[in-house]
């Protein structure tokens, strides 16, 4: 959520930059005395796990113009980061906007509830803005240079278990007094007692919210116990208040599952590196260890930073970054990543990076500004909510006013009333999309998957066509020799090599760098002979001489220019220009001796995961701008119908538009940079082999950090179950309510069973949503 307050007007923009989550994994009581301390290090993680988790559900989500986005810092203002102990969910964010919305030191407020921060865009000092918060009975906390922050827990806040096995027995207690007719003095006392040991925290927050207009589950909570025990129910004061922290705390700790699920990726990387130094080796907090400093790993050990190995060669576990479970060989000069499992030789490597910078870091922030940006559904449901809340308040209120017209006491309407405010909040229906969707964003990225937003994942699953670009998607991106033909003098094809004119076309080839050149020497043991007057023709090709024989080789026009028969060899040329290979031949003695076949081989998995596409009803489209003989061959080889080559960067666009048409969505697949135009026109632009590289994670929607191409309909499955998880979550959170309220429209009603309804369906909808993080490739 984000307001911005012009120089000139305020303009308050409610904008979601939050995890958008009903509840969160802690929250915490207010209480200001003595107590214990909880550090927090807010450069990794938050440990929330000795905090209450009382009353901290929500009703109603804030009403957004657009998506966030990281606002611009303009000049003469400032960021400063706020860790807030209390905000876990979107009303806590509704009370601290509408606390600072007229404050005009501030430009940009946003808030993550994942990490419970606040982002505050601002000119002047901080602490007005900090003391404006702290008038919410709220605790915040400047962490803007990742200071540590020390949590301190009340007396109440530290006994929450022995609180809540006593406030159950009390409870209990006064329903046994109640059924048994033994005295409504000593059932009462025992409802007090209960409240008082666990309605503490809701009884204030609800304070707070109705103080500032504001209906959220604590207020309606608040109003129905309170009701109650003027009615004189105490039995179901006790027990609802009883059934909705203990509720409350189940769900927060479901939520957690989720919420470390992100934070575990973090922890993949030590705290401490081993630091090679001039007077040996020293240990060193991952945070202290600079640019360039020499990092020694021994086998078995984790790579705290990115860098690049300057001695020793290993196999590497890369799971962590790539999703990829086979062990990778690497040796000097060559890059590893933070995370990654060193399983065999000892090595020393470079820094390339910090722990804020790491590529494992950079997985984990794009997750976290993932979960700010919200799916259709999300913001659909937000509206709903929005108005969902103030209308059942309304409708709880003529219950009351109307009932007795139909032969009901005051009494009795106003319970029925109550039972109505229970089940008023829609927490179960606003929390239906935030928890698939982050569960879904964290077991993507288990997968090397980076996803930029909700939004995608729903889109995802809508998606009818994907357009693959060729090089390096499709194929493994660098040419590769596929086959050498050698002829005899009369230009007859010899069926075994003839050493002698594979050593001097072999030393003629490797004196170039030209890329088919390298492939052409790539892997052979010849011994190369000295190549005299070596020369290399643009556009043409190399030439030299050995024994006073000119040497060619090269294309077509290489031996035209040289005055060579190619009428003997038509056949084979024709052949290989129709598979859309590279063909370079070799001259010798005013003759052609050698055809070299020079190719970008495809993918192993290419048409097995095209083929997993088509049975979900996804269609492959080739699209690129290699010639068409070379594009219709590897359509060809891996079953792909649709095939465009020789095309423009704007051809590319026409076609993608061709197929958004009616229901249609397509997907784009490219390397992120120079198909940035057409991935920014799919629906949703894919970006391989991203690993290492800042521009492909930026560019594309969905980043695959390998080149693995069985992730695409892996993260099409995903996409598709996640929407499938969100469907049946509104389901099932609007229709246990729509029960409920057919049961009291028909005279059935009981204010415990609608604390079941309202957090029950909760609940439910969060271990639902956890399923996703059960999905394997």
């Amino acid at each position: 959520m984000t307001f911005d307050l012009d120089k000139d007007k305020k303009n308050h923009d409610l904008n979601n930059h939050g995890t958008d989550q009903c509840c969160s994994s802690a929250t915490s009581c207010d209480g200001h005395e003595d107590s214990d301390k909880v550090l927090h290090d807010h450069d990794h993680d938050h440990d929330h796990g000795g905090h209450s988790h009382e009353g901290d559900s929500c009703c109603a989500t804030p009403q957004e113009n657009h998506d966030a986005e990281n606002s611009e810092i303009p000049k003469g203002y400032r960021q400063d980061i706020l860790y807030v102990k209390e905000m876990d969910c979107p009303m806590e964010s509704v009370l601290i906007e509408k606390a600072l919305v007229n404050e005009p030191s501030i430009h940009a407020l946003y808030f993550n509830y994942l990490k419970r921060e606040a982002y505050v865009i601002h000119k002047g000092e901080i602490t007005p803005i900090v003391e404006k918060i702290k008038k919410l009975n709220m605790t915040p906390f400047l962490v803007t240079n990742g200071e540590e922050v020390v949590i301190e827990q009340s007396f109440y806040e530290k006994y929450e278990t022995p609180r809540l096995i006593l406030a159950g027995i009390s409870a209990a207690i006064s329903e046994v007094f109640e059924f048994a007719g033994w005295g409504m003095g000593w059932s009462a006392l025992f409802a007090f007692i209960t409240i008082a040991l666990v309605g503490i925290t809701t009884y204030k927050k609800g304070w707070i919210a109705i103080k500032n207009r504001t209906l959220n589950i604590n207020a309606l909570m608040s109003v129905a116990v309170t009701g109650a025990l003027l009615l004189g129910v105490f039995p179901e004061a006790a027990m609802v208040i009883f059934l909705f922290t203990l509720a409350e705390i189940i769900e927060a700790k479901s939520l957690t599952k989720a919420q470390n699920a992100v934070e575990k990726l973090l922890k993949l990387a030590p705290d401490f590196a081993t630091v090679v130094a001039d007077n040996g080796l020293i240990e060193k907090a991952v945070d202290e260890v600079a640019l360039g400093e020499i990092i020694r790993v021994i086998p078995g050990g984790r790579l705290p930073l990115d860098g690049v190995i300057i001695r020793g060669s290993s196999s590497f576990d890369e799971s962590a970054i790539t999703g990829e479970s086979m062990p990778v060989d690497k040796s000097v000069e060559e890059t590893v990543y933070a995370g990654s499992i060193n399983q065999q030789g000892e090595v020393d490597y470079r820094a390339t990076s910090t722990s804020k910078n790491s590529t494992l870091a950079k997985i984990v922030r794009t997750i976290e500004e993932a979960q700010v940006k919200k799916a259709p559904v999300q913001r659909f449901i937000d509206q709903f909510a929005a108005i969902y809340t103030p209308i059942v308040f309304v409708v709880a209120i003529l219950i009351a006013v109307i009932s007795p017209m139909f032969d009901l006491t005051w009494s009795e309407s106003i319970y029925k009333a109550l039972v109505v405010l229970i089940i008023a909040c829609p927490c179960a229906l606003v929390i239906s999309t935030p928890v698939a969707v982050v569960s879904a964003l964290t077991q993507l990225a288990r997968h090397g998957i980076l996803v930029k937003g909700g939004e995608f994942i729903e889109k995802g699953a809508h998606l009818t066509h994907i357009s693959f670009d060729k090089t390096g998607t499709l194929t493994i991106g660098k040419p590769v020799l596929s086959e050498v033909l050698y002829f005899s003098e009369e230009g007859e094809k010899l069926e075994i090599a003839d050493e002698l004119l594979e050593r001097l076309a072999l030393s003629l080839a490797s004196r170039s760098d030209h890329p088919i050149s390298k492939a052409i020497v790539a892997g052979s043991d010849v011994t190369f002979i000295n190549v005299d007057d070596f020369a290399a023709v643009a556009g043409h090709g190399t030439k030299g001489w050995v024994d006073a024989e000119l040497l060619l080789l090269g294309n077509r026009k290489m031996m035209q220019t040289n005055n060579i028969d190619l009428s003997l060899v038509e056949v084979e040329l024709e052949c290989i220009e129709k598979m859309g290979a590279s063909l370079t031949i070799f001259g010798y003695q005013g003759k052609v001796r050698a055809i070299f076949t020079v190719a970008d081989p495809i993918k192993k998995n290419a048409k097995a995961s095209l083929n997993e596409l088509k049975v979900q009803g996804i269609q492959p489209i080739l699209l690129s701008g290699d010639h068409v003989g070379a594009v219709n061959h590897v359509a060809k080889e891996i079953g792909i119908e649709e095939a465009h080559g020789a095309l423009l960067p704007e051809d590319k666009l026409t076609i993608l538009a061709s197929h958004q048409v009616g229901k249609q969505a397509i997907g784009m697949i490219g390397d992120g940079i120079n198909d940035a135009p057409a991935l920014a026109q799919a629906d949703v632009g894919f970006a391989m082999g991203a690993i290492g590289s800042d521009v492909s994670i930026e560019t594309a929607n969905v980043a695959i950090m390998d080149d693995d191409l069985a992730k695409l309909p892996f993260f099409v499955d995903v996409s598709r179950k996640t929407v499938r998880l969100i469907k049946q979550n509104i389901i099932a959170a609007l229709g246990i309510k729509a029960i409920f309220f057919i049961a009291i429209l028909f005279g059935y009603e009981s204010m415990w069973a609608a604390v079941f309804a309202d957090v029950g369906a909760s609940l439910l909808v969060i271990m639902n949503s956890l399923r996703i993080l059960k999905e394997k490739i």
